[in-house]
Protein backbone atom coordinates (compact mmCIF):
# COMPACT_ATOMS: atom_id res chain seq x y z
CA UNK A 1 0.00 0.00 0.00
CA UNK A 2 1.45 3.42 -0.95
CA UNK A 3 2.82 5.52 1.87
CA UNK A 4 1.24 8.96 2.30
CA UNK A 5 2.77 11.57 4.59
CA UNK A 6 0.89 14.75 5.50
CA UNK A 7 2.00 17.91 7.23
CA UNK A 8 1.46 21.66 7.36
CA UNK A 9 3.80 24.59 7.80
CA UNK A 10 3.05 28.05 9.21
CA UNK A 11 4.26 30.84 6.92
CA UNK A 12 5.55 34.30 7.84
CA UNK A 13 3.06 37.15 7.60
CA UNK A 14 4.94 38.69 4.68
CA UNK A 15 5.44 35.42 2.79
CA UNK A 16 5.42 35.81 -1.02
CA UNK A 17 3.97 32.66 -2.63
CA UNK A 18 4.92 33.89 -6.09
CA UNK A 19 8.62 33.21 -5.49
CA UNK A 20 8.11 29.50 -4.82
CA UNK A 21 5.42 29.14 -7.47
CA UNK A 22 7.57 30.78 -10.15
CA UNK A 23 10.44 28.38 -9.49
CA UNK A 24 8.20 25.39 -10.22
CA UNK A 25 6.45 26.98 -13.18
CA UNK A 26 9.62 27.52 -15.21
CA UNK A 27 8.87 24.68 -17.61
CA UNK A 28 5.66 25.43 -19.48
CA UNK A 29 5.18 21.74 -20.36
CA UNK A 30 5.05 20.88 -16.63
CA UNK A 31 5.72 17.15 -17.02
CA UNK A 32 7.45 16.86 -13.63
CA UNK A 33 6.04 19.93 -11.87
CA UNK A 34 2.63 21.51 -12.20
CA UNK A 35 1.44 24.82 -10.77
CA UNK A 36 -2.29 25.38 -10.45
CA UNK A 37 -3.23 28.52 -8.55
CA UNK A 38 -1.49 28.29 -5.19
CA UNK A 39 -0.79 24.55 -5.50
CA UNK A 40 2.40 22.84 -6.67
CA UNK A 41 2.45 19.18 -7.67
CA UNK A 42 5.95 17.80 -8.07
CA UNK A 43 7.41 14.43 -8.89
CA UNK A 44 10.49 13.50 -6.89
CA UNK A 45 12.36 10.49 -5.56
CA UNK A 46 11.88 9.82 -1.84
CA UNK A 47 14.06 7.18 -0.21
CA UNK A 48 14.68 5.65 -3.63
CA UNK A 49 10.98 5.49 -4.58
CA UNK A 50 8.92 7.68 -6.96
CA UNK A 51 6.81 10.14 -5.00
CA UNK A 52 4.32 12.90 -5.65
CA UNK A 53 4.48 16.02 -3.51
CA UNK A 54 1.43 18.26 -3.40
CA UNK A 55 2.00 21.59 -1.69
CA UNK A 56 -0.67 24.27 -1.40
CA UNK A 57 -0.85 27.71 0.20
CA UNK A 58 -4.04 28.21 2.20
CA UNK A 59 -5.65 30.81 4.48
CA UNK A 60 -4.29 33.69 2.46
CA UNK A 61 -0.80 32.08 2.38
CA UNK A 62 -0.70 31.98 6.19
CA UNK A 63 0.21 28.30 6.00
CA UNK A 64 1.10 25.57 3.54
CA UNK A 65 -0.41 22.11 3.60
CA UNK A 66 1.41 19.22 2.00
CA UNK A 67 1.05 15.54 1.19
CA UNK A 68 3.70 13.17 -0.11
CA UNK A 69 2.45 9.98 -1.77
CA UNK A 70 5.28 7.45 -2.09
CA UNK A 71 5.07 4.44 -4.40
CA UNK A 72 6.25 1.17 -2.90
CA UNK A 73 7.90 0.98 0.50
CA UNK A 74 10.78 3.29 1.36
CA UNK A 75 13.21 1.84 3.96
CA UNK A 76 12.82 4.76 6.36
CA UNK A 77 10.26 6.70 4.38
CA UNK A 78 7.77 7.32 7.19
CA UNK A 79 9.71 10.31 8.50
CA UNK A 80 7.57 13.44 9.00
CA UNK A 81 10.62 15.37 10.28
CA UNK A 82 12.45 14.78 7.00
CA UNK A 83 9.40 15.99 5.07
CA UNK A 84 9.16 19.11 7.24
CA UNK A 85 12.85 19.86 6.68
CA UNK A 86 12.46 19.47 2.91
CA UNK A 87 9.43 21.75 2.87
CA UNK A 88 11.19 24.41 4.94
CA UNK A 89 13.99 24.51 2.36
CA UNK A 90 11.61 24.44 -0.59
CA UNK A 91 9.60 27.31 0.88
CA UNK A 92 12.73 29.32 1.72
CA UNK A 93 11.82 29.67 5.38
CA UNK A 94 15.21 30.71 6.73
CA UNK A 95 15.19 33.96 8.70
CA UNK A 96 17.55 35.82 6.38
CA UNK A 97 14.82 37.78 4.60
CA UNK A 98 13.80 39.74 7.68
CA UNK A 99 17.36 40.06 8.99
CA UNK A 100 18.60 41.52 5.71
CA UNK A 101 15.83 44.11 5.72
CA UNK A 102 16.55 45.08 9.34
CA UNK A 103 20.28 45.39 8.73
CA UNK A 104 20.29 47.09 5.34
CA UNK A 105 16.83 48.57 4.85
CA UNK A 106 18.30 52.07 5.00
CA UNK A 107 21.06 51.40 2.46
CA UNK A 108 20.86 54.16 -0.18
CA UNK A 109 20.99 51.74 -3.13
CA UNK A 110 19.84 48.36 -1.86
CA UNK A 111 17.30 49.68 0.66
CA UNK A 112 14.65 50.79 -1.87
CA UNK A 113 14.93 47.44 -3.66
CA UNK A 114 14.45 45.55 -0.39
CA UNK A 115 11.42 47.70 0.38
CA UNK A 116 9.84 47.11 -3.04
CA UNK A 117 10.39 43.33 -2.72
CA UNK A 118 9.68 43.01 0.99
CA UNK A 119 9.46 39.40 2.14
CA UNK A 120 11.32 37.91 -0.82
CA UNK A 121 12.71 34.50 0.06
CA UNK A 122 14.72 31.98 -1.94
CA UNK A 123 12.83 28.72 -2.52
CA UNK A 124 15.00 25.63 -2.89
CA UNK A 125 14.82 22.45 -4.91
CA UNK A 126 13.45 19.32 -3.28
CA UNK A 127 16.98 17.99 -2.71
CA UNK A 128 20.58 19.19 -2.90
CA UNK A 129 21.17 16.66 -5.68
CA UNK A 130 18.40 18.17 -7.81
CA UNK A 131 19.84 21.64 -7.23
CA UNK A 132 23.36 20.51 -8.14
CA UNK A 133 22.18 18.79 -11.33
CA UNK A 134 20.29 21.95 -12.30
CA UNK A 135 23.37 24.09 -11.65
CA UNK A 136 25.53 21.83 -13.83
CA UNK A 137 22.84 21.76 -16.51
CA UNK A 138 22.66 25.55 -16.53
CA UNK A 139 26.39 26.19 -16.88
CA UNK A 140 27.09 28.76 -19.60
CA UNK A 141 23.68 28.50 -21.32
CA UNK A 142 20.48 30.52 -21.15
CA UNK A 143 17.70 29.77 -18.69
CA UNK A 144 15.41 28.69 -21.54
CA UNK A 145 18.03 26.28 -22.87
CA UNK A 146 18.65 24.89 -19.37
CA UNK A 147 14.92 24.30 -18.83
CA UNK A 148 14.67 22.35 -22.07
CA UNK A 149 17.78 20.33 -21.24
CA UNK A 150 16.47 19.52 -17.77
CA UNK A 151 13.15 18.41 -19.26
CA UNK A 152 14.89 16.00 -21.63
CA UNK A 153 17.03 14.64 -18.79
CA UNK A 154 13.95 13.88 -16.69
CA UNK A 155 12.25 12.25 -19.68
CA UNK A 156 15.33 10.14 -20.41
CA UNK A 157 15.54 8.73 -16.88
CA UNK A 158 11.79 7.96 -17.05
CA UNK A 159 11.25 7.74 -13.29
CA UNK A 160 7.46 7.99 -13.05
CA UNK A 161 5.07 8.13 -10.12
CA UNK A 162 1.89 6.07 -10.27
CA UNK A 163 -0.05 9.32 -10.79
CA UNK A 164 1.71 9.72 -14.13
CA UNK A 165 3.94 12.58 -12.99
CA UNK A 166 7.57 12.24 -14.02
CA UNK A 167 10.11 12.56 -11.20
CA UNK A 168 13.45 14.28 -11.12
CA UNK A 169 15.93 11.37 -10.85
CA UNK A 170 18.13 10.60 -7.90
CA UNK A 171 21.82 9.73 -8.33
CA UNK A 172 21.12 6.04 -8.95
CA UNK A 173 18.60 6.71 -11.72
CA UNK A 174 20.79 9.34 -13.38
CA UNK A 175 23.87 7.12 -13.18
CA UNK A 176 21.95 4.42 -15.05
CA UNK A 177 21.83 6.57 -18.19
CA UNK A 178 24.56 5.95 -20.74
CA UNK A 179 26.69 8.79 -22.15
CA UNK A 180 24.91 8.18 -25.46
CA UNK A 181 21.52 8.77 -23.85
CA UNK A 182 22.75 11.98 -22.26
CA UNK A 183 24.22 13.15 -25.56
CA UNK A 184 20.87 12.44 -27.22
CA UNK A 185 19.23 14.60 -24.54
CA UNK A 186 21.53 17.47 -25.53
CA UNK A 187 24.24 17.38 -22.87
CA UNK A 188 27.79 18.26 -23.82
CA UNK A 189 30.65 15.83 -23.30
CA UNK A 190 32.01 17.95 -20.44
CA UNK A 191 28.65 18.15 -18.63
CA UNK A 192 28.15 14.41 -19.02
CA UNK A 193 31.52 13.76 -17.42
CA UNK A 194 30.71 16.13 -14.55
CA UNK A 195 27.34 14.48 -13.92
CA UNK A 196 29.01 11.05 -13.93
CA UNK A 197 31.54 12.20 -11.33
CA UNK A 198 28.84 13.70 -9.13
CA UNK A 199 26.64 10.58 -9.29
CA UNK A 200 29.60 8.34 -8.49
CA UNK A 201 30.56 10.49 -5.49
CA UNK A 202 26.99 10.51 -4.15
CA UNK A 203 26.62 6.76 -4.58
CA UNK A 204 29.96 5.87 -2.96
CA UNK A 205 29.23 8.18 -0.01
CA UNK A 206 32.06 10.64 -0.59
CA UNK A 207 29.51 13.37 -1.41
CA UNK A 208 26.79 12.90 1.25
CA UNK A 209 24.50 15.68 0.08
CA UNK A 210 21.40 14.50 1.97
CA UNK A 211 23.32 14.02 5.21
CA UNK A 212 24.69 17.54 4.94
CA UNK A 213 21.17 18.89 4.31
CA UNK A 214 19.77 17.11 7.36
CA UNK A 215 21.45 19.59 9.72
CA UNK A 216 21.28 23.40 9.87
CA UNK A 217 24.05 24.78 7.69
CA UNK A 218 26.71 26.89 9.38
CA UNK A 219 29.59 28.79 7.77
CA UNK A 220 32.11 26.03 8.42
CA UNK A 221 29.74 23.40 7.01
CA UNK A 222 29.14 25.47 3.88
CA UNK A 223 32.90 25.82 3.42
CA UNK A 224 33.36 22.06 3.73
CA UNK A 225 30.66 21.43 1.13
CA UNK A 226 32.19 24.06 -1.15
CA UNK A 227 35.61 22.42 -0.86
CA UNK A 228 34.17 18.97 -1.61
CA UNK A 229 32.30 20.21 -4.67
CA UNK A 230 35.21 22.23 -6.04
CA UNK A 231 37.34 19.08 -5.88
CA UNK A 232 35.09 17.57 -8.59
CA UNK A 233 36.32 18.40 -12.07
CA UNK A 234 33.78 20.45 -13.99
CA UNK A 235 32.40 22.28 -10.94
CA UNK A 236 33.40 25.88 -10.36
CA UNK A 237 32.46 28.62 -7.89
CA UNK A 238 29.21 29.65 -9.60
CA UNK A 239 27.93 26.07 -9.68
CA UNK A 240 28.87 25.58 -6.01
CA UNK A 241 27.27 28.76 -4.73
CA UNK A 242 24.13 28.26 -6.79
CA UNK A 243 23.81 24.68 -5.51
CA UNK A 244 24.34 25.85 -1.93
CA UNK A 245 21.56 28.40 -2.36
CA UNK A 246 19.00 26.23 -4.15
CA UNK A 247 19.92 22.95 -2.47
CA UNK A 248 20.68 23.92 1.12
CA UNK A 249 19.11 27.37 1.51
CA UNK A 250 22.56 28.87 2.19
CA UNK A 251 22.16 32.63 1.81
CA UNK A 252 25.78 33.74 1.90
CA UNK A 253 27.24 32.32 -1.31
CA UNK A 254 28.66 34.91 -3.69
CA UNK A 255 27.01 34.82 -7.11
CA UNK A 256 29.14 37.60 -8.56
CA UNK A 257 29.90 35.38 -11.57
CA UNK A 258 26.22 35.24 -12.56
CA UNK A 259 25.53 37.30 -15.68
CA UNK A 260 21.96 38.14 -14.64
CA UNK A 261 23.17 39.32 -11.22
CA UNK A 262 25.73 41.62 -12.83
CA UNK A 263 23.19 42.95 -15.34
CA UNK A 264 20.70 43.70 -12.57
CA UNK A 265 23.39 45.35 -10.47
CA UNK A 266 24.45 47.53 -13.40
CA UNK A 267 20.85 48.65 -13.80
CA UNK A 268 20.51 49.29 -10.06
CA UNK A 269 23.72 51.34 -10.01
CA UNK A 270 22.83 53.04 -13.32
CA UNK A 271 26.13 52.13 -14.96
CA UNK A 272 26.82 50.50 -18.35
CA UNK A 273 28.26 47.29 -16.91
CA UNK A 274 29.64 45.65 -13.77
CA UNK A 275 32.65 43.31 -13.77
CA UNK A 276 32.85 40.14 -11.72
CA UNK A 277 35.35 41.80 -9.37
CA UNK A 278 33.10 44.83 -8.90
CA UNK A 279 30.07 42.60 -8.26
CA UNK A 280 32.03 40.51 -5.76
CA UNK A 281 33.10 43.61 -3.85
CA UNK A 282 29.60 45.12 -3.86
CA UNK A 283 27.91 41.91 -2.72
CA UNK A 284 30.60 41.39 -0.07
CA UNK A 285 29.26 44.32 1.93
CA UNK A 286 26.06 42.37 2.60
CA UNK A 287 27.53 39.19 4.10
CA UNK A 288 26.11 36.91 5.48
CA UNK A 289 23.25 37.43 2.99
CA UNK A 290 25.12 37.86 -0.29
CA UNK A 291 23.12 35.19 -2.13
CA UNK A 292 19.86 36.64 -0.84
CA UNK A 293 20.89 40.03 -2.23
CA UNK A 294 21.65 38.28 -5.53
CA UNK A 295 18.12 36.84 -5.44
CA UNK A 296 16.74 40.37 -5.02
CA UNK A 297 18.77 41.39 -8.06
CA UNK A 298 17.36 38.47 -10.07
CA UNK A 299 13.83 39.40 -9.05
CA UNK A 300 14.39 43.01 -10.08
CA UNK A 301 14.80 41.86 -13.68
CA UNK A 302 11.20 40.56 -13.66
CA UNK A 303 12.40 37.42 -15.46
CA UNK A 304 11.71 33.75 -14.79
CA UNK A 305 13.26 32.63 -11.55
CA UNK A 306 16.62 31.01 -12.17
Amino acid sequence: MPLVLRTQVALPANYRPQDMLALHARDALQASEKVEGLRVSKGLVWQGQPALLQLEMVDGAARAVASLAVDGTAPTGNDPAALDAMLARMLGLGDGADQLALQHGQHPVLGPLLLSQMGLRVPASSSPFEALVWAITGQQISVAAAIALRRRLIAATAVQHSSGMLCHPDAAALAALTPEQLRAAGFSVSKIATLERVCAAVLDGSLPLDAWAAQPLQAQDAQAIEDALLAIKGIGPWTVHYALLRGFGWLDGSLHGDVAVRNALARLLDVPSVSQREAEQWLGAFAPWRALVAAHLWASLSAKSY
